[in-house]
């Protein structure tokens, strides 16, 4: 199992420390999860306060998933999950990207069918997402808590960005 290790949380701690802006910490987080797991596409995604909505503010594919407005996740199946019931969803091949996700055929076209999200929680409110994807079969459960040992760096960015 990959973990992260005591340099990734200074890091990741320094990070957060010196950050001026939310964007500082999210590309110390974007490193310390392409050291650990690696991935094809990485986005964050902050809620709106009763989580119907979500609206993206970091992704490395800022041609097909810019840094746009809101849309509603929050009454979907995986809404329901990662929203509300601030779970983590695995999906582990194109089956799965096809439920969570309606974008699902944009998803296919960039060879991602994997996908790990991750919710960032404090104080029993979804602040927004964490959202991994790669080839199918690339994540499984042992992944997560590299993802979730990175969730709580987070927190303070996200306060900022909503």
């Amino acid at each position: 199992m990959t973990t992260l290790t005591p340099e990734d949380h200074l890091g990741l701690g320094t990070a957060l420390a010196q950050a001026t802006a939310p964007a500082d910490v999210y590309r110390a987080v974007e490193q310390a999860l392409k050291r650990r797991l690696g991935f094809g596409l990485f986005t964050l995604l902050v809620a709106t306060p009763d989580a119907q909505q979500v609206r993206r503010v970091y992704s490395t594919n800022p041609q097909a998933y810019p840094l746009a407005g809101l849309k509603r996740m929050g009454p979907t199946p995986w809404g329901d999950l990662v929203l509300r019931r601030r779970e983590c969803f695995v999906g582990r091949d194109a089956n799965a990207i096809r439920w969570a996700f309606p974008d699902h055929e944009l998803i296919a076209s960039l060879g991602l069918a994997s996908v790990i999200n991750v919710p960032v929680v404090a104080m029993g409110q979804v602040l927004g997402t964490m959202n991994l994807l790669d080839a199918a079969g690339r994540y499984g459960d042992a992944d997560l808590p590299v993802v979730q040992g990175v969730a709580p760096y987070l927190v303070a960015p996200f306060l900022r960005d909503i």
